[in-house]
């Protein structure tokens, strides 16, 4: 058998310049969430299937990554089903994990938790450019908060996150899953099939109002609650931001639960009022997100140099209770941390300088007391705060020094074996 070279479709190898990328990002947002109080845990890679099948994490389900059973419990001769065969998987997102944890540590927590969670997750998915079938995710959450005090905190916290590392004049769109629900009860859509509606609503900014009333007919819906239910959107056209979810207050009557939308208004003129990044946060009656865990407010972070969601979150206060029982007020924002990372590479970011990178070169022949006091020499400038790389010169010194420079080393010493009679 060949043995083969790449690494498995939708997954990658990672070269020594973006893995320093890699812990510069990671360090910047880890030390930014840790400035508001979250709290680092870690949960395993891999997770029963039961809680990955539990109807929570929409189309992500069908993307898992099963791990065939072990041993005596793998009964090939018996199986009739891919449940027979398997009953972990690798997760596919943090959130379900989280919850797991949470549910079985709360004795043990604070109240309200905020948790921080950064590592790899795995989906079956069509890779792409920026989506890769393993990838980083970075989640901060509050559960045990009821109050709109989540929400504001989390769409704080992960803004200065992206303004610490560069980015600027991008948006964190906001709505509400209730909202959502409300504009479609009041046009007239059946309960059970609004989530196949908003399936259609997702696709809004790829095909249009004109494009979403097709499909919808399409799909077998009456065409005059299609029709009341688009007018809602083209009369938000000319209402933009608190203005336009005072409008559907007022539309919706019975239809929207009360103070969802003084909720909405209430954060989005905090966050406005207290940011120091430089972004817009915009209500977006379109915003849908796939995951069904979400039960009311969620939001989307947009930039404009990337063609798709650089993050998103919202509220899931029911998904605890699903575990427990009892229901826990939850919220998260998750960073798209691949997509960032690529839109830094694309930039040419480059790492602050942490000390100088300094480079000893020794030519080869060196004595053991030559390499010794040279290698002294190195400890020392390390205490300094400075990186020194130790290595051999090689034959074409040149083409060396060129490489060094390349990788960022500013000074670079020659130790010849004169040098140390």
């Amino acid at each position: 058998m060949n043995l083969i070279k790449k690494p498995v479709t939708g997954m990658k190898d990672v070269l020594p310049a973006e893995a320093e990328l890699r812990n510069y990002v990671t360090e910047v947002i880890r030390s930014t969430y840790a400035a508001y109080g979250f709290l680092q845990i870690e949960t395993p890679a891999v997770e029963h299937l039961a809680n990955l099948n539990s109807k929570q994490g929409g189309e992500n389900e069908k993307l898992i990554f099963r791990i065939l059973k072990r041993g005596e419990k793998l009964k090939l001769e018996e199986a009739r089903t891919a449940q027979d065969l398997t009953e972990e998987g690798l997760r596919y997102d943090l959130t379900v994990p989280l919850v797991r944890f949470y549910s079985a540590h709360q004795a043990e927590l604070p109240s309200p938790f905020k948790a921080l969670q950064m590592g790899p997750v795995w989906r079956a998915d069509r890779p792409q450019k920026g989506r890769f079938r393993q990838f980083v995710q970075c989640d901060i959450d509050i559960l045990g908060e009821a109050t709109n005090l989540a929400e504001i905190e989390l769409i704080l916290a992960t803004t200065r996150a992206l303004a610490n590392l560069g980015f600027s004049g991008f948006e964190v769109r906001i709505g509400d899953r209730r909202l959502l629900s409300a504009m479609a009860t009041y046009a007239g859509f059946p309960g059970e099939q609004l989530d196949e509606v908003f399936i259609i609503l997702d696709k809004m900014d790829k095909i249009g109002l004109d494009g979403v009333r097709t499909e919808l007919v399409e799909a077998g819906f009456d065409a005059g609650a299609a029709q009341r239910y688009l007018s809602l959107f083209a009369a938000l056209s000319e209402k933009q931001g608190i203005e336009g979810i005072r409008f559907l207050k007022e539309t919706l009557g019975d239809c929207l639960e009360e103070k969802v939308a003084e909720n909405l208004i209430e954060i989005i003129e905090c966050v406005s009022g207290t940011k120091e990044a430089d972004f817009e946060l915009v209500f977006d009656p379109t915003l849908v997100r796939g995951m069904s865990y979400y039960t009311g407010t969620i939001f989307e972070i947009s930039m404009p140099e990337f063609g798709a969601s650089a993050g998103g979150g919202g509220r899931y206060d029911r998904m605890v209770g699903k575990f427990t029982g009892q229901d826990v007020p939850a919220c998260g924002f998750s960073i798209g941390f691949e997509r960032i990372l690529l839109l830094l590479q694309e930039r040419g970011f480059r790492i602050p300088a942490a000390g100088t990178k300094r480079a000893f070169l020794i030519e080869k022949g060196a004595s053991t007391g030559q390499i010794s006091r040279i290698m002294q020499e190195a400890e020392a400038v390390r205490a300094d705060g400075d990186r020194v790389l130790v290595v051999r010169m090689n034959k074409n010194k040149k083409f060396q020094k060129e490489q060094l420079t390349a990788e960022g080393y500013t000074e670079i010493r020659e130790f010849f074996n004169r040098d140390q009679e």
